[in-house]
């Protein structure tokens, strides 16, 4: 997506040589004409999937998943985080690492909102190595609903979670695909 690529080269950041920040449009100040075409993007992508629902994890992906879902005309349900999470007893739940934050989290998913019949997408910010996609399809399979696919808005493809993820048949649809960072350039794949 041309428009993505033109804004993370003219605004992101770099922390180290393998964390962009992106938090200026992204995942903390939010460009909502910009997260719009992001969801008209993942909807042309995944429109003949027969999506009926959207799923993510708190936070980043929340905002995304919503700009989406209004194209495809179905609700979000977000994965919360924490042991103690304030939906009752009755959810799905796995461990989930954060590679940015070096820490894992508790996530859930309340057993009312995901269930078989249901054909779920998955919309998250970033793709690295690929514990929070694979948290979410681990749910998604627990509760014997159908995984349809991801989109992604950033993969860094120098990690290892989107290759790992596609030799296990996982559909991933990454919008921006970062091969490097450093010397104050970004390259795309």
């Amino acid at each position: 997506m041309e428009l993505l690529k033109k804004r993370i080269l003219e605004d992101a950041e770099f922390v180290g040589k393998d964390v962009l920040k992106v938090d200026m449009f992204l995942n903390h100040q939010i460009d909502v004409n910009l997260l719009d075409q992001i969801g008209k993007e993942f909807y042309r992508r995944f429109a003949d999937d027969k999506v009926s629902k959207i799923l993510t994890i708190e936070a980043s992906g929340i905002g995304i998943a919503c700009m989406t879902a209004r194209y495809f005309n179905v609700p979000v349900v977000f994965a919360k985080k924490g042991q103690n999470c304030n939906i009752g007893d009755d959810v799905y739940m796995t461990e989930i690492a954060s590679f940015t934050k070096g820490t894992s989290a508790c996530v859930c998913v309340s057993k009312k909102y995901v269930g078989p019949g249901d054909r779920i997408l998955i919309i998250d910010d970033f793709l690295a190595h690929g514990s929070a996609l694979s948290g979410l399809i681990e749910i998604i399979n627990e509760a014997a609903a159908d995984f349809v696919g991801a989109g992604i808005v950033i993969e860094k493809g120098f990690q290892p979670g989107g290759k790992l993820l596609r030799e296990r048949g996982v559909r991933v649809e990454s919008l921006a695909l970062v091969e490097s960072i450093g010397d104050g350039k970004i390259t795309f794949g």
